[in-house]
């Protein structure tokens, strides 16, 4: 691959300096780390990562960098990627001239790939990305809150009968709950195949589960927490932790106990596990604003929302890459996938995911 003369490619899981330049970075998160990428590519073989990077002026250190993946497809085409699957992700700059150096070589690596576009996630860095030449595709909803000090006038600002009376049937209904291991995994996701199904979603690998645990489990960054009733497992959350924030990014649930309010459990839970860790973000994911009752759920947890804007290059719609949920086949796809059983459905996820990115 070619580059500029201050630019090269770093491999994260090689590369010493990556992880600390990520952890250093002001806009690092945990899906820019060399364990996502080595989760991805184990788990995807339709993906391979490209980290672009620009060096500082003792040409060693890392001053900026822009992760890519090359997705190839022969159902949604090739293109670059900037993270896939990555909740929050932004292109790691500090400058406008940063980004606009990385892009250059973006559009030189989309050529050597024979891509027909590039799409780049951002969060933080959203005024870095725009007046790029790039079409913007402002659409999915990020919900969080700043944590103050004091953890129960936090909890005073909960909704009192959406949020604040659920917690209290939950322990009511004398949940427990307990902090899964390795070996806890396959039960999250018999709870998490269940729940993609009640959805009509087909539901990630295993494997890609499998992959985050064995890069992040056991480690400061990734927990999982369970809601238990009897000794018997009826919700599921896991959690990303890096730096100052926690994100929940899976959850899963037994709808037979939706009335013992597991969920509710299970977020206050983590915001006060994120207390206790010295965090100060609580993040409750990404959601699509025509999921009414999931919007409708994390605002009366009073959070604060941003957009998580999708931005594509060339300028102009990318129409294979945007998920329209009002289209006929995602109709169809949601239908179908309300009536699979187990096997059919993981094998429709599977082919599913290896489009996806």
């Amino acid at each position: 691959m070619t580059t500029r003369k201050n630019m090269i490619f770093v491999d994260p899981g090689a590369d010493s300096r990556w992880d600390k330049f990520v952890e250093n970075h002001p806009l690092g998160w945990i899906t820019h780390l060399a364990g996502w990428k080595k989760s991805l590519e184990k788990t995807f073989p339709h993906m391979k990562g490209f980290y672009l990077a620009l060096l500082d002026e003792d040409h060693r250190t890392l001053k900026a960098a822009l992760p890519l993946f090359a997705v190839k497809s022969w159902l949604t085409g090739k293109r670059l990627v900037s993270i896939p699957f990555a909740t929050l992700c932004d292109p790691l700059i500090s400058t406008q001239e940063e980004l606009e150096d990385l892009l250059v070589g973006a559009k030189n690596l989309l050529k050597e790939v024979g891509g027909s576009h590039i799409e780049i996630k951002s969060f933080k860095g959203i005024d870095f990305m725009k007046d790029n030449g790039f079409w913007i595709h402002d659409y999915y909803q990020h919900h969080f809150l700043v944590l103050p000090e004091d953890k129960e006038k936090l909890k005073s600002s909960f909704h009192r009968t959406c949020v604040r009376q659920r917690i209290s049937r939950a322990y009511k209904s004398q949940l427990i709950l307990r902090e899964g291991n390795e070996s806890d995994l396959k039960r999250f996701y018999r709870l998490h195949v269940n729940t993609r199904r009640r959805l009509g979603l087909p539901p990630q690998p295993l494997l890609f589960f499998k992959s985050l645990q064995a890069e992040f489990g056991g480690s400061k960054f990734m927990t999982v927490l369970f809601a238990e009733k009897n000794k018997q497992d009826i919700a599921s959350i896991i959690l990303f932790k890096f730096k100052d924030r926690v994100s929940a990014e899976f959850l899963a649930t037994d709808e037979r106990f939706f009335s013992m309010s597991p969920n509710h459990f299970l977020f206050w839970e983590a915001i006060k596990s994120a207390y206790a860790g010295g965090y100060k973000i609580f993040d409750f994911g990404r959601t699509s604003p025509q999921n009414e009752n999931l919007m409708a759920f994390k605002k009366h947890w009073g959070t604060q929302v941003m957009s998580l804007p999708q931005f594509f290059y060339p300028e102009r719609l990318p129409g294979k890459t945007i998920i329209n949920e009002k289209s006929i086949g995602y109709m169809m796809l949601t239908k179908i996938c309300k009536y699979l059983p187990d096997s059919a459905l993981k094998s429709m996820g599977k082919f599913c995911y290896h489009h996806l990115g």
